[in-house]
């Protein structure tokens, strides 16, 4: 019988008894969506899944998300289904990147603060990321609760972003580190989708704030402002008591909902083996949509 227990006071819950190398009865399902409902944050600890089990776990709670025509990836390069986010330092032969390589240093964005897919015009819903090989040093990952970043902030400041939209770009992100070696066929890939600031998830009822490092405009905002302010707002969004670390063990299977959570990757040492592969559930509809039904 599946069973919750608390990592972190506010959000974050570990999950015990559940096997998700077999198929899931919906009532099954239906706990876990209750469940991250609740504590937007799953861990399931010794799921030793296959891919073709990370996907059909992972279809049960909606559609996916191809990586295809994202990122700077080209053909032949890919060492995984399409459906899975290659969020390892190996190439399709199983070799650690090399330092310099322009793939690995892209997927340095990983690093900062973001919610996955906000970059994308329906944003995603849930991520679900099995370590299948894990670093001994480094490589955590961490959450931010952005219902409580929303709680935290005064009454005048959330009045003053109740209706501001914010532009989102794999652009912004990728230049905040210096890297700006994209080819214009890339950037046709990546140009800005327009986000809400505010959410409200639809199941708990409860707002967050949908920060992300690839916010580079707030509509009808001068840029340096714009930029300080989201600046301001992660700072809120990501100070210690709204964060949980988690320190991965072989075969953690972590799920997350982007609609009300940040994360980022930490460093570890660049020539550790770290394969992890991530499935992820496509959003329901835009923030635009949404905030205006």
């Amino acid at each position: 019988m599946m069973q919750v227990g608390l990592l972190h006071p506010l959000f974050v819950g570990e999950v015990s008894g559940a096997d998700l190398t077999r198929p899931q009865t919906d009532a099954e399902i239906a706990a876990i969506e209750a469940a991250i409902a609740e504590h937007a944050v799953l861990v399931f600890r010794d799921q030793r899944l296959t891919d073709e089990q990370q996907l059909a776990f992972s279809e049960r709670f909606g559609s996916l998300e191809h990586t295809g025509g994202t990122g700077i990836s080209k053909p032949g390069e890919q060492r995984l289904h399409p459906a899975f986010a290659d969020v390892s330092n190996l190439d399709v032969n199983g070799t650690v990147l090399a330092r310099d390589n322009r793939r690995r240093l892209y997927s340095l964005g990983n690093m900062l603060w973001h919610s996955d897919s906000s970059f994308k015009p329906v944003p995603a819903k849930y991520s679900l990321l099995s370590g299948r090989v894990v670093v001994d040093k480094g490589g955590e990952t961490e959450f931010a609760d952005m219902r409580a970043a929303y709680n935290a902030l005064d009454n005048a400041t959330k009045a003053e972003i109740a209706d501001l939209i914010c532009e989102h770009s794999l652009i912004y992100s990728r230049e905040t580190l210096g890297f700006g070696d994209l080819t214009e066929a890339e950037r046709a890939t990546m140009r800005p989708v327009r986000q809400m600031l505010v959410r409200t998830h639809p199941v708990s009822g409860r707002k967050s704030v949908f920060l992300a490092s690839h916010i580079g405009r707030i509509v009808g905002w001068p840029v340096p402002e714009a930029r300080a302010f989201i600046r301001d707002l992660t700072e809120v969004a990501t100070q210690p008591e709204f964060v949980y670390r988690h320190v991965w063990q072989p075969f953690d299977l972590v799920m997350w909902d982007n609609r009300c959570t940040m994360h980022r990757a930490r460093r570890f040492p660049p020539n550790a083996v770290r394969d992890m592969r991530r499935t992820t559930v496509a959003g329901d509809a835009p923030t635009m949509a949404a905030a205006a039904a």
